[in-house]
């Protein structure tokens, strides 16, 4: 047996270029199909908006494309590995290379080194596409597909309670007390009873308060309404409770979030949930180095016994079994029931020893 942990160049190239072209064949596919089957089910919300046509639905794929990119990119990486790995069994070209001295391990290290590239790609597209699309396809499906909210820190239709009065802001851009506040409604209530309402054009804060301009206000028992100009309202609303009202970990880059986590604390509001989301960022991708080691089993064992199926159906379960145990602690995480770091740590590291017993126990 040979005592480096790589083979050859000559068959590091050559797994690691069939794992990789085998891995993004599938993702493609996977995404074509999934595309075409959201796209045909969210047309025709978006082609209702008067205005909209094609232009407007090629945005939409645009902004979709990045989220099921992120999603299925593991499946991908599984599927690719069962792939390379059955073709290779198959070619007796697994036999020729244990044959030669190698281990089990030393096969699957090109496929380890590939899905290690894989997962800083994924992370880095994470970070600079998908959490900026996740956010702009947020923004812009919660006006109805209507004009795209331009501008960077956008929040859309965000409510507050201010004692008995309800306030609501149709977007909040900035953070801080830059913050500012477009199409803002103030429900005036009264013994749980609407008795009039604000609507102001801009709102931003200013000493405590919130300085609302073009305000107008109608009032609910005379039906008048009465043009105010400039007012002063919602005296105690910090903007905290706008900006960090619904924090979408999901459509946040990790330096945001992280940044948000912070914000929340220094508020005094619970942040266990986000941090798991938080640590999620960074072992979501290095899923794609656990699935060659999950996905194994398919590539030993003689072709010719009769059990390739069995073993490719194994090595597909244990990767779909990690799925759903990360889905089930990173809820359990989201309920506050896990610590944030068991929450996003603890299905990969539980796997990675899974995936290595398996190996050693059957093959080494």
């Amino acid at each position: 047996m040979q005592l480096q942990f790589f083979p050859s160049t000559t068959i590091m190239l050559y797994t690691a270029r069939m794992f990789l072209v085998r891995s993004f064949a599938v993702l493609a596919g996977l995404v074509l199909i999934l595309m075409t089957l959201d796209l045909l089910g969210e047309s025709g919300k978006i082609l209702a908006h008067p205005g909209n046509g094609e232009p407007e639905l090629w945005t939409y794929v645009s902004l979709r494309v990045p989220q099921i990119v992120a999603r299925f990119l593991p499946f991908s990486v599984l599927l690719g590995t069962l792939i390379t790995l059955l073709t290779l069994n198959q070619n007796s070209e697994v036999i020729s290379m244990k044959a030669s001295g190698l281990s089990a391990h030393q096969i699957l290290a090109p496929l380890i080194v590939a899905g290690l590239f894989v997962a800083g790609l994924s992370f880095a597209f994470n970070e600079r596409v998908v959490a900026r699309a996740t956010a702009t396809l947020k923004a812009w499906s919660k006006v109805e597909y209507g004009p795209m909210p331009k501008g960077n820190n956008i929040l859309s239709n965000l409510w507050v309670r201010n004692g008995e009065d309800l306030i609501r802001a149709g977007r909040a851009i900035g953070r801080g007390a830059g913050t500012r506040l477009i199409d803002v409604t103030l429900y005036d209530r009264v013994g749980n009873e609407l008795a009039a309402t604000i609507e102001a054009k801009e709102g931003r804060y200013v000493g405590g308060a919130w300085r609302l301009t073009e305000a107008r206000r109608f009032d609910v028992s005379t039906g008048m309404e009465t043009r105010l100009g400039t007012i002063i309202a919602a005296r105690g609303v910090t903007p905290d409770r706008f900006t960090l009202a619904n924090v979408d970990p999901e459509g946040l880059s990790f330096m945001q979030l992280r940044q948000a986590i912070e914000d929340l604390k220094a508020a005094g509001r619970p942040t266990r949930p986000l941090e798991a989301a938080l640590w999620h960022k960074l072992s979501g991708p290095l899923s794609s180095v656990l699935m060659p080691l999950l996905g194994a089993v398919a590539g030993f064992g003689l072709a010719r016994s009769g059990k390739l199926f069995v073993r490719a159906v194994a090595g597909m379960a244990l990767g779909f079994a990690y799925f759903v145990a990360d889905n089930f602690a990173l809820a359990m995480g989201n309920l506050g029931a896990y610590p944030p770091l068991l929450a996003a740590w603890a299905p990969f590291l539980l796997f990675l020893l899974i995936g290595e017993t398996v190996l050693v126990r059957t093959e080494e």
